[in-house]
């Protein structure tokens, strides 16, 4: 089973933009918004923080103390920290401190393997405030089967990236390969992105971790939900 590694990380970061998922991104935000307005954090740690778009736009509108991300693509700790934001190429379970919200934003949470996936709910209990929050969304089987599985290319002047994924045995892979213009030439990347199904039930099976939210969202107006919008809290 193909691995994410930093350099599958990084390729994605080079070509996220042109991925197309940025119409729906104030959608999803709007959900993460209203939600962590109704508890009012102090301090919040997202986990993935890619760009670091989130995280700007999470410190302004919640005045913040402490906002930080961490992420295992230097190329998106770079873009983070560009925008004034703390952030750092770690492991979550590797870093030190305790924040009121832990945030996973788009899918993060789908990254991670059946295994990966309950050791990095143990890691977010530990970084959690007592009665603070985990906040994520993950793909549903709709998501996976409907919006995210097929072939597609796309270019502008400096790059052509053609994807072509699947989605088998409630595992997602995504092929990417990116011809990136350098002087006159043409430089080949390709890399393989992988994603998992996950339950409800699995997604909340940390028993320091209580369901409090679990809400459907339609981000792609397909008809069906493709998005679970869910909220634990340590006890």
């Amino acid at each position: 089973m193909p691995t994410n590694t930093s350099e599958s990380l990084d390729l994605y970061a080079k070509v996220e933009d042109l991925l197309g998922i940025e119409e729906a991104t104030p959608r999803l935000y709007a959900h993460y918004l209203l939600f962590l307005q109704s508890i009012q954090p102090k301090t919040l740690l997202d986990v993935g923080c890619g760009s670091g778009d989130f995280l700007v736009q999470m410190k302004k509108a919640l005045k913040l103390d402490e906002a930080k991300g961490v992420d295992l693509s230097p190329i998106m700790v770079e873009r983070t920290k560009s925008k004034g934001v703390d952030a750092e190429c770690i492991d979550l379970c590797d870093l030190d401190g305790k924040y009121d919200v832990i945030t996973a934003v788009f899918d993060m949470v789908n990254y991670l393997d059946a295994k990966s996936l309950k050791r990095f709910l143990g890691c977010i209990a530990d970084h959690l405030n007592d009665g603070g929050y985990f906040v994520f969304d993950v793909n549903t089987l709709y998501g996976f089967e409907n919006v995210a599985v097929g072939a597609f290319i796309v270019d502008d002047e400096e790059r052509f990236l053609a994807i072509d994924s699947d989605f088998e045995k409630k595992t997602y892979e995504m092929e990417l390969t990116l011809f990136e213009k350098k002087n006159n030439s043409f430089v080949k990347s390709k890399e393989m992105i992988t994603q998992h199904f996950h339950t409800l039930r699995a997604l909340s099976s940390h028993k320091g971790l209580e369901l409090i939210k679990s809400d459907e969202v339609e981000l792609y107006e397909m008809g069906e939900p493709d998005k679970l919008f869910i909220v634990l809290q340590k006890r």
